[in-house]
Order: structure tokens, then C-alpha cells, then sequence
């Protein structure tokens, strides 16, 4: 529950801020709250502007992978703005972070930095639009590619959340290029492709979903995609804006060994910072401005601040954290497992790496149909015991929750016993 100055601050807010928030699943409505406003962080702890403390598991919604106000992290931020916020011209701190995720995406032969990971997913699809010069793109249900109009259609996240399946304020033509598919259906794949290869441009796909909780790809889903793509002259996109650096160091590209033609990426390459990327073959972005007629541009893209953070973040991606992820993930997985089965709750935990989902249903979640058939209301109730016992977990059934290096294990003990309690209640 909300402590009393959290309930007026948001008083305060939702006379400001639609809803209260500047996102919309941070409002809570979906598991019957009120959000908690948070003055502080440090490591895997949150604090609320009462003074109450959390374990974390939100993790900025994935960009903390090293934890909250990691030392080198805020030291690089600090030395760059001792230096100027902005410039609105070129870096070198620019070209030494495009130097780092090409290293780590080889997949990537040419990127631009952008601020959001919407912008990275909009100018993507815009790139391959131009490259392509076809107008159609296929997306899955249940994956959320950012607020761009033609990407509001079947999306997870907070539409999910809130039950809208489209957004007010897209134009119908605008979706109408979009074509959705459900997401594993691979025979529903080759059979559109079949169908309407010549007009699709490309394909975007959360490789690891994680706003509809984590659901990871079937066998040959993803490979199939890049096919597919690549029989029928469109261009594959892997939206990678939460699984990049998350699930290794080169993304799910590389935890899978596969090689899509272009890439987003946000959250961990920015450090927590606003910056993220898109990038991919280099015919295709020799398209974008001003090498080519696709236009695309941000005043703040790149901004020496943002990349300051996010080289000092990449920096710390080694072998070492992500067994360390692994191993807490692993734990984390078996103790809600067992402890949802102890209580006779109906409950499958699904978790790729340091990405992980209690889902309040029978059975392995493949698609958004399964996610859909999820007690939502059942959910709502854990959360609110997870936050009474000082566990910040994801405020809703269908949004992924994010393991990070601060973690310690006696952290994944007290969110299990949290978990237990709260079945139990």
C-alpha cells in the first residue's frame, strides 16, 4: 500500500499528469493500488520518499542490470556533464559507443542513436520501409514495439494491462498496414508470407517477449522469421530494446546464434540514461539521412551524457555477471515455483536468463492468448502482499520482472518467502 506522503504526491500529480504518471503501468490500477513515489535507489534497493525500502525488481524496467547508482556509472555521468549537457554536434564519445555495440552486435554494420526505445523500433521499421519500398509490416500479439501509431495494434505491455487492444488516436489506414500474427504460430507465418510476401517489408519481433510477462520463442520461430524474410526480400527486426545485453552480452542474437538484418536496442546500452540505437546491414542504413532519402533525426540523440553512461555500463557486461544472473534467476525460478505449488495455487513460471514472469495459470505461456487466461485478479492480490513485505515486483501480470548483478542471494530468499506469504494470505 501506499504510505501517506505517496497518496499525496499522486493527489498532486493526477491534477498535472494524466492519470498521475508519465507512464501508464506505473500507476498501479491494474493490481487495485496506488503507485509508491520513490525518492532514492541504490543497488537492488529502492526507497520511497517515507523511507521505506524495497528489493527491486523492476530495475527501471530492465535498464539496471548492474543495479541501481552503480559508482562507475554515476562517476561517467557526473565528468560528462562537468562538461556540457549537450552540444547539438558531433562526439567522440559518439563513435567509441557505436565502436562498442557493434562489438557486441556483430549483426550491426552501421547504427544511430536515438533517445527512447520507440524511436529505435519507429526508425527501424522506417529504414526498412524506405530500403524495401514496401508499405506492410508483420508484427506478433502480445509484443509491444513502443507508441508509434503503426505499432499500437495488438500490443502487450500496458494496452494489455488496461484491456485496449488498439490505441484512440491511430488512424485506420495507418493500421491497416500492419499485419498481426499470433507470436510461436509458425505455420500462420509461412502461410502470410505465402500469401503476401511481395507487399511485407519487414518483420519485428520481441525475440524473448516481455510485455506480456516472459515468454520465450518455440524452437525455429525465430529462424523462421529471418527466413521467411529473407526468401520474400523484407527485412527481419529484432526488437531488442529489453532483451539486448540482458540475456548476454550480444543480446538474444547471440544466446540463440541467430542473425537478424536489423536491430533496436534501449535500456542496459543506456545505462539508465535516455539513449538507445537502431541498427543493422549496411545498405539498408546507408538509406537513412543524410546518406539516403529516409529521414530521421533528435536533437539529444547521442548526447555525451547518455553515451557517457552507457560505455561505463557495457563496460561491466562480463561472463561473470551473467552466470551471476543465471544463478540467481535459477533460484528465483525454483522457490516461486515450489512455493506457488505448496500452496495448491495455479501458477507456471516462465524466465529466460535474469528475465522472469509468475503467471496466476495453468501451463506453459506461448502466445497472448495463454497470457490472456491468466487471474489477474488473483495476481493483483500477491502484488499487494509483495509490496507490504518489501518486494517492488512489476505491477502487472503481463510485464516481465528483471533480475540485476546487486541482487545478493539472501535478496531471492526474502522475495520467495515474500511470495509464500502472499500465496498464503
Amino acid at each position: 500500500m501506499a504510505d501517506l506522503q505517496s497518496k499525496a504526491l499522486f493527489e498532486r500529480a493526477r491534477a498535472l499528469i494524466p492519470g498521475g504518471v508519465n507512464s501508464p503501468v506505473r500507476a498501479f490500477r491494474a493490481v487495485g493500488g496506488e503507485p509508491i513515489f520513490i525518492a532514492r535507489a541504490k543497488g537492488a534497493r529502492l526507497f520511497d520518499v517515507s523511507g521505506g525500502e524495497y528489493v527491486d525488481f523492476v530495475g527501471s524496467w530492465g535498464p539496471a542490470i548492474l543495479g541501481h547508482a552503480h559508482p562507475d556509472v554515476v562517476r561517467a555521468v557526473q565528468e560528462a556533464a562537468e562538461r556540457g549537457l549537450s552540444y547539438g554536434a558531433p562526439t567522440a564519445g559518439e563513435v567509441t559507443f557505436a565502436e562498442a555495440v557493434r562489438s557486441l552486435y556483430p549483426s550491426i554494420h552501421k547504427m544511430r542513436c536515438v533517445s527512447s526505445g520507440t524511436e529505435a523500433t519507429m526508425s527501424a521499421i522506417r529504414a526498412a520501409r524506405g530500403f524495401t519500398k514496401r508499405d506492410y509490416i508483420v508484427k506478433f500479439e502480445g509484443c509491444y514495439h513502443g507508441h508509434a501509431d503503426h505499432l499500437l495494434v495488438k500490443a502487450g505491455s500496458g494496452l494489455a494491462t488496461f484491456g485496449v487492444p488498439d490505441s484512440a488516436g491511430v488512424p485506420e489506414g495507418t493500421a491497416r498496414t500492419t499485419l498481426t500474427l499470433p507470436y510461436n504460430d509458425i505455420p500462420a507465418l509461412e502461410a502470410l508470407f505465402a500469401a503476401r510476401g511481395a507487399e511485407i517489408a519487414a518483420a519485428i519481433v520481441e525475440p524473448v517477449v516481455g510485455n506480456m510477462g516472459c515468454v520465450p520463442p518455440a524452437p525455429g520461430f525465430l529462424a523462421a522469421i529471418i527466413d521467411l524474410c529473407k526468401k520474400h526480400g523484407a527485412i527481419s527486426i529484432f526488437d531488442e530494446v529489453m532483451t539486448g545485453s540482458r540475456l548476454a552480452r550480444g543480446g538474444a542474437q547471440e544466446l540463440y546464434g541467430l542473425v537478424p538484418d536489423m536491430t533496436a536496442l534501449g535500456k542496459i546500452i543506456g545505462g539508465g540514461m535516455p539513449l538507445a540505437a537502431y541498427g543493422g546491414r549496411e545498405e539498408i542504413m546507408n538509406c537513412v539521412a543524410p546518406l539516403g532519402p529516409v529521414y530521421q533525426a533528435g536533437t539529444l540523440s547521442g548526447n555525451p551524457v547518455a553515451v557517457s553512461a552507457g560505455l561505463a555500463t557495457i563496460a561491466h557486461l562480463t561472463p561473470d555477471l551473467y552466470a551471476r544472473l543465471e544463478s540467481l534467476g535459477a533460484r528465483l525460478e525454483s522457490g516461486l515455483r515450489e512455493g506457488a505449488k505448496a500452496a495448491g495455487v495455479p501458477a507456471t513460471v516462465q524466465r529466460v536468463g535474469s528475465m522472469i514472469t509468475l503467471f496466476f495459470r495453468d501451463g506453459a505461456v506461448r502466445s497472448w492468448d495463454d497470457a490472456a487466461t491468466s487471474d489477474t485478479k488473483r495476481f493483483g492480490t500477491w502484488h499487494m502482499g509483495m509490496i507490504a513485505r518489501g518486494i517492488y515486483w512489476p505491477p502487472s501480470q503481463f510485464e516481465a520482472a528483471f533480475l540485476s548483478g546487486a541482487h545478493t542471494e539472501a535478496d531471492i530468499d526474502r522475495a520467495v518467502k515474500a511470495s509464500n506469504e502472499s500465496l498464503a494470505a
